[in-house]
């Protein structure tokens, strides 16, 4: 686990501690994840704080949930699930496409070194980038900002992650992925399927298509 310091409010058990115990066994676990330090990360986060008050009941059910302004946190299972096929370790830095809510990265924040994030929506920026902050997620950096660019000053990255789906995978995003990185997202407009690329050491990428899913489109600056 990548050392952060949290506080209390983060470590400290809570209300919802036995529903989200119970999400990681019969949600992530039943259902064949198995990377300990993901789970690990899904016990600890309180995700509950990452969705509006009124939606708070169902913050550990198996589907999305609607944050506001057309964006959605993703359901339990494929936070978890890319967040395994991403495979970060606790040197890497991160670089995520999409903040939202702010949840992803605050999983990534407890299994890598650094986590940058980029949202294009202002008002939901600032409210996730306040989160994080109240949190103690101090190796979490956000920013508003164009994902189809990408962070180019902080790159190359050991990882990256998208939570929007564009209808083809960046070129400036593959660009600053490190040789032996991996890059993790969901692609297309009708039909969205995630994949999976992988940087070799010579630079060439490597391409699988995993599993079908449906998240809201990745937008770019100039719409």
């Amino acid at each position: 686990m990548a050392t952060v310091l949290l506080p209390a409010l983060l470590r400290a058990a809570d209300e919802y501690e036995p529903i989200r115990l119970a999400m990681v066994e019969d949600q992530l676990g039943a259902r064949g994840v198995r990377n300990a330090a993901v789970l690990r990360a899904m016990r600890t986060v309180p995700r509950h704080l990452f969705v509006p008050p009124a939606s708070r009941s169902k913050a550990y059910a198996d589907h999305p949930l609607y944050i506001g302004q057309g964006q959605t946190i993703s359901q339990p299972y494929i936070v978890a699930f890319m967040s395994e096929m991403l495979d970060p370790r606790p040197h890497h830095r991160v670089l995520e496409i999409g903040t939202g809510s702010g949840y992803q990265a605050a999983v990534l924040a407890l299994l890598a070194k650094e986590v940058y994030t980029i949202e294009i929506v202002p008002d939901i920026a600032r409210r996730s980038g306040e989160l994080l902050k109240q949190l103690g997620c101090a190796n979490v950096f956000p920013r508003e900002g164009d994902g189809y660019q990408g962070w180019p000053e902080k790159a190359p990255f050991d990882r990256i992650i998208l939570t929007a789906a564009p209808p083809e995978v960046p070129k400036a995003l593959t660009d600053q992925l490190k040789p032996g990185g991996i890059l993790v997202a969901p692609v297309g407009v009708q039909r969205q399927e995630l994949v999976v690329i992988e940087k070799r050491l010579d630079g060439t990428l490597k391409k699988r298509s995993s599993i079908p899913v449906r998240f809201v489109p990745m937008v770019p600056a100039t719409r």
